[in-house]
């Protein structure tokens, strides 16, 4: 057995021993007195009673060998500033933030909302709220006024962290009127709202509720305030995720079994080392920007760097200049992303220097295979796909960055389960998948370190949404879908409502947009399920092409060539009914496809004005 699958063996069966070890990784104040509580299971507490800071594991503890060390990097592409801290530095401002944050009544155990771009601030005010035993809940920089007021309801924070703008696809969006929108909505009042003048865009200040950051950092300016030791399984952050019902689901986090998690993933999966750079795209209102763009590099004594603007601006070269520029070793990202620049040519990357670039890493949605072989290409570089999701913090599936012998990767597959995950591919009575037969990905319990302790303030909600009981075990579901190999391997086939059932044929539809993918001509691509009175439903799909088919006949012959690609590799039953050429695709922030909000454009548009229903909603 290699080295990495006896190290699985243990997480998988010696938990304990496995996530002892793990926990040297961090720094604790107070020794854990016991490594697993699952006596209230589905409820899990990891390394009880040790008490520990996410703040000091960041910064405080590197002071001394990486005080002059870069810690963090902040671009932003549309003004072309660049702003770098050294761990010496960022301490200085994180503790600076810290005593502002004080001044304004933020205590221990209290919410602080943060609703900022990616500018050095928002990690700043990450870290002070973990320096103080304060929780954080970062709502994206933008985002509407009705769905910020429904996290600031169910948070309720005593302080928001607002801005006065920030730059979306090359738009200057300006903040303060949608946060002024938002708490005039809300049924919550918090005291006091701090805003970061950035200079880009006037705002109006209430009086008595805003203050200026700048004006209270310079009274501030020499502060240190004590990090606040919080015992190991009291709650980090809130991070919403979408839900069915109409409150938010605020996934809530740990802060010892986070801290581990992290430094665990780090050194075993990324294959990261103490002064390596690291270039995560996400936007710190997702996890991965929690995870991977501020406390995991910091914790493991890196340098992150941290951008703010699309990755096409000024043009597809940006980010593969900043690589060069900043010497990146670890480049994180979405494939929705990679398919973005896909569609503007490799030439760019191809241009810079990405000598130091190790591996490029790919999260949040299902990898297809053009995509992954495209940037393998272009870049020279290993793409390494994960799976994982908000509620588990780090990778779920994944193999580590490091070649290991007898371990191959798997284009399609971002491989096995991580440490201390107990998959399994069921059927929908819970029974065991045969290998390569399509079914639920289930992982029975208890999840590792780091995965959500609960949703905030509602546990009856976390039993309910995630947790089934089976044959005397709970069972957490992922509501995805899959299909395991005999070697273990997994493939992620989209979420469990992304199903087509044809004439009684389940078919994911992913598996039909790989098809469509590997045309050269189709750059991005989603299917649907629209109605059918003989077959129940048939697919749909909706494909951005390239400019070689920007002529109607070019189109019509592609759409036949496509319909025949699925038929042949799919069969009949998985030809799509049709095929609507769109400019973009609607996404989330984090990119993924908004295929509800586009089935609900099938059903309410007809079907000749559909390509610009689709294009608007894009837009």
């Amino acid at each position: 057995m290699d080295a990495h699958r006896t190290l699985l063996a243990q997480a998988l069966h010696q938990p304990e021993q496995f996530w002892a070890e793990q926990a040297r990784r961090i720094e604790w104040r107070t020794p854990f007195a016991r490594v697993l509580d699952h006596s209230h299971a589905p409820f899990a507490r990891w390394f009880v009673g040790g008490t520990t800071n996410l703040c000091y594991n960041a910064l405080d503890r590197h002071l001394t060998e990486r005080g002059t060390q870069a810690a963090l990097i902040n671009v932003c592409s549309e003004t072309g500033e660049t702003r770098r801290y050294s761990y010496l530095e960022l301490h200085r401002e994180v503790n600076r933030m810290a005593a502002v944050l004080q001044s304004l009544g933020v205590r221990r155990g209290e919410r602080v909302l943060i609703y900022l771009p990616m500018i050095a601030e928002a990690a700043c005010a990450m870290l002070a709220c973990a320096r103080l035993g304060a929780i954080h809940s970062v709502v994206f920089g933008g985002f509407a006024a009705a769905s910020l007021a429904t996290r600031i309801d169910d948070a309720r924070p005593v302080l928001v962290i607002g801005a006065d703008a920030g730059f979306q696809n090359g738009r200057r969006i300006a903040y303060k009127p949608l946060l002024d929108e938002a708490l005039a909505l809300a049924g919550h009042r918090p005291a006091h709202v701090l805003m970061i003048d950035r200079g880009l865009q006037p705002f109006a200040m209430m009086p008595q509720r805003d203050c200026l950051y700048h004006v209270l950092a310079a009274e501030h300016a020499d502060a240190r305030v004590a990090c606040a030791w919080l015992e190991s399984s009291e709650p980090s952050y809130i991070l919403y995720t979408s839900g069915t019902t109409g409150r938010p689901k605020g996934v809530q986090r740990d802060v010892g079994g986070h801290a581990v998690a992290l430094a665990t993933s780090m050194a075993l999966i990324f294959g990261a080392r103490a002064g390596d750079t690291m270039f995560t795209t996400s936007d710190i209102g997702w996890v991965v920007g929690h995870s991977y763009g501020v406390y995991g590099p910091l914790i493991m004594g890196m340098t992150t760097l941290m951008v703010e603007g699309a990755p096409t601006r000024p043009d597809s070269g940006h980010w593969w200049r900043l690589v060069e520029r900043h010497r990146v070793d670890l480049m994180l990202t979405a494939p929705t992303a990679i398919r973005l620049l896909k569609r503007h040519g490799g030439r760019f990357a191809q241009q810079a220097d990405l000598s130091s670039l190790k591996a490029l890493f790919l999260a949040g949605e299902p990898l297809d295979e053009p995509t992954a072989r495209w940037a393998e290409q272009v870049l020279g570089k290993p793409v390494i796909d994960h799976y994982w999701q908000t509620e588990s913090g780090s990778p779920m599936l994944a193999l580590p960055r490091e070649d290991v012998a007898g371990l191959p990767r798997k284009t399609g597959s971002p491989g096995l389960p991580a440490f201390g995950f107990d998959f399994k591919v069921v059927d929908r009575d819970g029974a065991p998948c045969r290998p390569g037969e399509r079914g639920l990905l289930v992982a029975d319990g208890p999840l590792p370190p780091g995965c959500l302790h609960t949703l905030w303030e509602n546990n009856a909600d976390f039993m309910r949404s995630y947790w089934s009981g089976h044959e005397g075990r709970w069972r957490y579901a992922t509501f995805d879908y899959g299909v395991a190999d005999a070697d273990g391997y997994i493939r992620v086939l989209g979420r469990s409502d992304d199903i087509i059932l044809i004439a009684g044929r389940r078919l994911g539809t992913r598996e039909i947009e790989e098809v469509l993918l590997a045309h050269p001509h189709v750059a991005e691509a989603a299917v649907i399920g629209v109605p059918n009175d003989l077959r129940g439903q048939v697919p749909l799909a909706f494909v951005v092409c390239g400019a070689s088919a920007d002529d109607a006949d070019a189109r019509a012959a592609l759409e036949a060539e496509l319909i025949r690609a699925v038929g042949r590799q799919l069969g009949a039953l998985a030809r799509p009914r049709s095929i609507v050429f769109v400019d973009a695709l609607p996404r989330t922030r984090s990119g993924k496809v908004l295929r509800r909000m586009m089935q609900g454009a099938v059903n309410e548009v007809q079907a000749p004005l559909l390509a610009a229903e689709i294009n608007r909603l894009a837009a």
